[in-house]
């Protein structure tokens, strides 16, 4: 089989290894040898593509298991410290998510599917570790038999991973029907158990999504989503057999806004939006971009609709004045003798912040934290307050977290690691959609 041409910018190990050196150099050489990718064939660009795919498959594997290491490596050095092993592994998950460039939610998952995979499904192991399978197909055959005994898990991991030709032939939606299917032949009540527990965690959730638009989501029981969704489409049909000119899904996404808030798609919201821009944009001809708290960046045009386009007599607005440094654009701070961040301070906070400071986290803010503690002097101001989401709150307080602000308005975290970085407040003025600036440290 052919494969891309291996250029190597310098002595490459007989043996790879996955210290940082040695991966670098692997690294490199796969860098290399795109440059010369343009003399391949169609047949060797397409045999190349697939021992691209099963290396990344492996490299993914490689990650699970150097994620098992510093779990290992991290409790181990916090109990022979004194911690109490419940809380030995506390912050891991955002140390892994931190290095793979994720937010800490998925970094804790992907730590729990390595612990899983490694310590458990043996065949799955396999099978990632040499590239048969995706990350995500480890992940499907964690998740089906999460809810089983040792013993369950095992038969289930031989039954369907011990062939690695069957398993890399099963499409996702394949393979998790079929483990679905034996873990409850193998142990109805254990799945039953587990459906019970899964309604318990209904809810619904709002995430930007292109071109001003919103994805609304609900995670629903399956009768009641189901219910839901035929609903839905009813009036779609009966819209339809009316001659509406909407389409059926205009009419049920329609339908679904005015039973839930009452009103038409067309009038203004009766809730309370929190939107940030400029005076000169808002009351002027300037288009710099707008920031609209839950949602995002939003075109001045909109904001401009928000503010007065719904207007009428007998609506009033609220416009409080906020003023940014002319340097940076960021918000200017304010302060209080106050232990919690609260009234006016916290308003600030969680609008210049936005969402959680944590590199890649964007979760809600929940938790407004003392960059440095207060119990060891950290004020609470702005220049040392910060959003973060209920889970990085407490990630941070684990053993050899350190943080603290810097006059710029950034604040610098140091891991247990020795690695750190620096977050900025994005700016509020710009026409640019401008994320939490992030800037690397490597802490002695």
């Amino acid at each position: 089989m052919t494969t891309l041409p291996a250029q190597s910018t310098g002595p490459v190990p007989a043996r790879p290894s996955l210290e940082p050196t040695g991966i670098a150099s692997m690294h490199a050489s796969l860098v290399s040898s795109l440059e010369c990718s343009d003399d391949l064939t169609a047949r060797e660009c397409a045999e190349s593509l697939r021992e691209l795919e099963k290396l990344i498959c492996t490299a993914t594997a490689a990650q699970a298991r150097l994620a098992v290491r510093l779990d290992q490596v991290t409790r181990a050095d916090a109990i022979a410290n004194g911690e109490k092993a419940g809380r030995s592994g506390r912050g891991v998950g955002a140390q892994v998510a931190f290095a793979r460039r994720v937010s800490p939610h998925r970094g804790r998952a992907l730590l729990g599917l390595a612990t899983v995979v490694c310590a458990e499904m043996p065949h799955t192991w396999r099978a990632w570790q040499r590239g048969r399978i995706t990350e995500w197909k480890a992940t499907l055959l964690a998740r089906e038999t999460a809810c089983l005994s040792l013993a369950d898990r095992l038969t289930i991991d031989h039954e369907l991973a011990s062939d690695a030709d069957r398993l890399e032939a099963m499409g996702p939606r394949e393979l998790a029907a079929t483990a679905s299917a034996l873990a409850a032949h193998l142990d109805p009540e254990a799945v039953v158990a587990r459906r019970r527990k899964a309604e318990a965690d209904r809810h619904v959730s709002l995430r930007p999504a292109p071109d001003t638009m919103t994805w609304f989501s609900a995670l629903l029981p399956v009768k009641d989503g189901v219910a839901v969704f035929a609903a839905l489409k009813q009036s779609a049909d009966v819209a339809t057999g009316i001659g509406d000119p909407r389409g059926r899904g205009q009419v049920m996404a329609d339908t679904l806004v005015a039973r839930v808030t009452g009103r038409e798609p067309d009038q203004a919201p009766q809730v309370s939006l929190n939107l940030t821009m400029s005076d000169t944009s808002l009351f002027g001809d300037d288009e710099d971009a707008a920031h609209l708290d839950g949602y995002g960046p939003i075109p001045a045009e909109l904001g401009r609709e928000l503010v007065h386009g719904h207007l009428s007599e007998v609506d009033e607005i609220d416009v409080r004045r906020l003023f940014t440094r002319p340097d940076t654009g960021q918000l200017q701070a304010m302060e209080s003798r106050a232990r919690r961040f609260r009234g006016n301070l916290a308003r600030f906070i969680r609008l210049r912040d936005r969402v959680c400071r944590t590199p890649w986290c964007e979760a809600p803010i929940r938790d407004l934290d003392h960059a440095a503690e207060h119990q060891s002097g950290g004020p609470t101001s702005t220049t040392n307050g910060q959003g973060l989401c209920r889970a990085c709150d407490l990630d941070k307080t684990a053993r050899g977290w350190r943080a603290g602000p810097a006059p710029d308005g950034s604040i610098a975290t140091t891991m247990p690691t020795g690695l750190g970085y620096l977050t900025r407040p994005p700016v509020i003025a710009t026409i640019r959609p401008s994320p939490i600036r992030i800037d690397y440290l490597m802490a002695g």
